[in-house]
């Protein structure tokens, strides 16, 4: 075994250097101001119930393609991880390739909003949206950009909606629910959901959050605030850390009835590949997207692995499919040094081609 050489002197520094750091860490953590959520300028464009339909501002880069592109993000967080901070912000790198850069804020669901169903969501607010764009800019079709679960409702919206969507990308995608590297659909997969909502109703954040957590606990949940000492005692290192905390534990409660469906439907029965999906009096089938696909996903992916997301090909109708991995996690792909670089430049890139 390798020898440990730790002196007294050693040992005392040590000690010292990381009290001082502690000070520091504390004083940044007290100082710090207001937190702000999102911070590229936007508007709303559209408002229904507690949903908003956004438009972002370009500051620098003017409109250049002509189709819009509509962001629709998951339920279970806050899309301004899309766009936390100024040099870490997908909707900024969007913006910077001349794309015009919509979002849709689901908002936070509350005892009303207990029986929304998926289809409320996707042929209800979701189509409501698209077609609202669609007359601002006197088009057909626009583009599509889904994130994880709002992937899956992309999905299942633009195989419903095929006159509606030019060209379609996902990026951190679920698919196939059932593939073994799956943590989390397995956990999914062992829950009474009919108890779960019937007893509870609208299903708390907080609770979803924390079994997010407790896929890597010890990296989530402990690690992460050992290693935090080492880079708090920089002010703006500081601020960056609590963005994402905030975020984190920024969870909206599920709608019960959608949370319902959509844990059986697609973690219990993984019906989206099977073509079983029902929205109202609608089947969703994936052999419907016959649009151009680009489907992004991220190699050390620990809530949708790429075994989850890759096999979209397979299934959908498109003749012009294409693949884009990304070498990080499931957050990294939006907020990462090398996410700024790589992820908007491909999708500006790819839909200029595509949308003439």
């Amino acid at each position: 075994m390798p020898t440990i050489n730790i002196t007294p002197d050693k040992a005392i520094q040590e000690m010292m250097d990381f009290t001082q750091k502690l000070g520091k860490s504390f004083k940044n953590l007290l100082n710090a101001e207001e937190i702000t959520t999102g911070v590229t300028l936007k508007e709303i464009i559209y408002q229904e119930d507690k949903m908003i339909l956004y438009r972002f501002i370009p500051e620098v880069t003017p409109v250049k393609k002509p189709i819009p592109v509509l962001i629709v993000y998951a339920l279970v967080n806050r899309p301004y991880m899309t766009d936390i901070q100024e040099d870490r912000s997908t909707v900024r790198g969007l913006l910077n390739e001349g794309l015009d850069v919509y979002l849709i804020d689901w908002g936070y669901p509350d005892g009303a909003d207990q029986y929304l169903s998926m289809d409320d969501y996707i042929n209800g607010y979701l189509d409501r949206c698209v077609d609202v764009i669609r007359k601002r800019h006197a088009m057909d079709k626009i583009n599509l950009l889904g994130i994880c679960q709002g992937g899956t409702f992309s999905l299942c919206y633009s195989s419903l909606h095929t006159d509606k969507i030019k060209n379609l990308v996902t990026m951190v995608t679920p698919v196939d629910f059932h593939t073994p590297d799956n943590l989390l659909s397995r956990w999914y997969q062992n829950i009474d959901v009919d108890l779960l909502v019937d007893t509870m109703g609208n299903i708390p954040g907080e609770m979803l959050n924390y079994t997010f957590l407790s896929l890597k606990p010890y990296r989530l949940m402990g690690q992460k605030y050992l290693d935090m000492v080492d880079v708090l005692d920089d002010p703006e290192t500081a601020k960056n850390f609590l963005r994402m905390e905030k975020w984190i534990f920024d969870s909206p409660d599920q709608a019960g009835e959608t949370f319902r469906q959509f844990t059986k439907d697609f973690y219990h029965g993984n019906k989206l590949i099977k073509g079983e999906v029902q929205l109202g009096e609608q089947t969703v089938s994936l052999n419907n997207i016959t649009m151009p696909v680009l489907n992004i996903y991220a190699l050390q992916d620990h809530l949708v692995p790429p075994s989850a997301t890759r096999p979209l090909k397979d299934y959908v109708g498109s003749g012009d499919y294409e693949e884009l991995a990304f070498k990080g996690g499931h957050v990294g792909i939006y907020v990462s040094g090398r996410a700024q670089q790589t992820i908007p430049k491909a999708i500006g890139d790819w839909l200029n081609k595509r949308s003439k």
